[in-house]
């Protein structure tokens, strides 16, 4: 395997050779150049900031609307999120994480089994990048300098997207692209391989990010292959005392008449490493050859990589849910949320739909803010904090007149009531205070619906 070495390391003439300067007949960009995208209607970042008019209202349980100045933490917000991050940003809020779930410019429109139009995926490529690159400019305003950003995404968009925050957000910010399995088995087809995954963005806005490492407790099969030796004080598995990389320390002088192999260096000092041999824990080979124990404790948690396996979507009919068709992994976010803020902060998701962001921010001690434009993921997220979740199951279709004919599941409930559980229902509750906040643009127009909405 390749290690990387600092420049002094180098050993090999030719290792240079690649680095060296080559002619071009037309010269190419700088080393410090970022390339951007270009197309008609790319509104300057300025513009992007600029402040835009807004004002908003509170909707109680009974209809009635309070005007608001700004929105503050734990709102619900039914607005465009464009002009719901313009006030946020004005009004000089923080987050310290956002998520973002948006359109996957699938091309698709999405709507509940009684055709009522839940939101539209229809874009062209410009478009679609510009709508996101506007948003995710406000996004990098709104971020603390300690903050982290997910972006959630299918693979029709991945690559755009990457090359998108990588210009908004700097290159030097990207930490990873991370593979999410989201189904067992979907999606088959003669003509294309199945299509199993989505993927994750995650980006910082700068590099003194928090970070609380998450991690998952192994299984049997991992502790037996991990851990494959045992003594009296448990299982445990041997590892190497020495580093890549030259030391001109104490690390890097000679221990017990050893020097460490070439291109490297010991991993601690001479002292420690008696020390370590006097607690009983240095292996040596029969060959006189040392390796280090390390036991396996009650806590061990195996770190996250960037392929997520644990994380699928809802697959088994006693699953709690909301229903809603986009609706991600629970444990997902709340391992996202734990993981890049901590109690108090504040998480953002600008395109809410059921909640879940939500949800997992507000279980964990975190501040939280979500704004979709959806009435029918207003209705969503509504329910699921003041009724909750139900198993997947109560959302098949009822009231056939054949027993035997199959069912499907209803993607969007029709109503507040359809998503109310009741008794005989299994319930997973989140309480929260919240408030629910509408554009006023849309109060004048949708008066009725948006009343129906808030008295869930």
């Amino acid at each position: 395997m390749a290690t990387g070495v600092s420049g002094y390391e180098i050993l090999s003439e030719n290792s240079s050779n690649a680095a060296r300067p080559h002619d071009h007949l037309q010269p190419l960009p700088a080393a410090s150049d970022v390339p951007v995208w270009s197309y008609p209607n790319r509104l300057p970042e300025a513009d992007v900031i600029s402040s835009t008019e807004s004002s908003f209202s509170e909707i109680n349980r009974h209809g009635h609307a309070a005007p608001v100045r700004q929105i503050e933490a734990n709102s619900l917000v039914l607005a465009d999120n464009l002009v719901g991050l313009h006030n946020i940003l004005e009004s000089g809020h923080k987050a310290t994480l956002i998520y973002l779930d948006p359109p996957y410019n699938t091309g698709m429109e999405f709507q509940s089994r009684q055709l009522e139009h839940a939101y539209s995926d229809q874009f062209g490529l410009a478009a679609y990048v510009e709508y996101m690159r506007r948003r995710l400019i406000l996004m990098r305003e709104i971020l603390s300098d300690d903050g982290s950003i997910y972006v959630h995404i299918g693979f029709q968009m991945v690559a755009h997207l990457k090359i998108l925050m990588d210009e908004i957000f700097g290159q030097q910010n990207f930490r990873n692209i991370i593979t999410r399995r989201k189904c067992s088995s979907k999606n088959f087809t003669k003509h294309q391989y199945a299509n199993l995954n989505d993927f994750v963005l995650f980006y910082t806005k700068t590099d003194n990010y928090k970070w609380n490492q998450p991690g998952e407790k192994p299984g049997d099969d991992w502790i037996d292959k991990e851990y494959n030796k045992k003594d009296e004080r448990g299982k445990y598995k041997l590892v190497p005392i020495h580093a890549p990389g030259t030391r001109r320390g104490a690390t890097g002088e000679p221990w017990r008449g050893m020097l460490p192999p070439p291109g490297k260096h010991w991993q601690y000092v001479p002292e420690k490493l008696e020390a370590i041999d006097r607690a009983g824990e240095m292996h040596w080979s029969k060959n006189g050859n040392p390796r280090r124990k390390v036991y396996l404790s009650a806590e061990k948690l195996v770190p996250y990589t960037d392929y997520w396996d644990g994380f699928r979507d809802a697959h088994h009919q006693s699953i709690a849910v909301s229903g809603y068709p986009t609706e991600k992994n629970l444990d997902m976010l709340r391992m996202i949320v734990s993981a890049s803020s901590d109690v108090g902060d504040l998480v953002i998701d600008p395109f809410c739909g059921s909640g879940t962001t939500l949800h997992a921010a507000n279980d964990q001690g975190r501040q939280w803010i979500g704004i979709d434009q959806s009435f029918h993921a207003l209705r969503t997220s509504i329910t699921r904090f003041r009724h909750g979740l139900k198993p997947m199951g109560d959302f098949v279709s009822r009231g056939r007149s054949n027993a035997s004919e199959s069912v499907e599941p209803d993607l969007f409930e029709a109503s507040a009531a359809a998503c109310a559980p009741t008794e005989s229902r299994e319930s997973t509750t989140t309480a929260a205070d919240f408030s629910f906040l509408v554009d006023d643009g849309l109060i004048a127009e949708f008066l009725p619906e948006i009343t129906e909405i808030g008295s869930i």
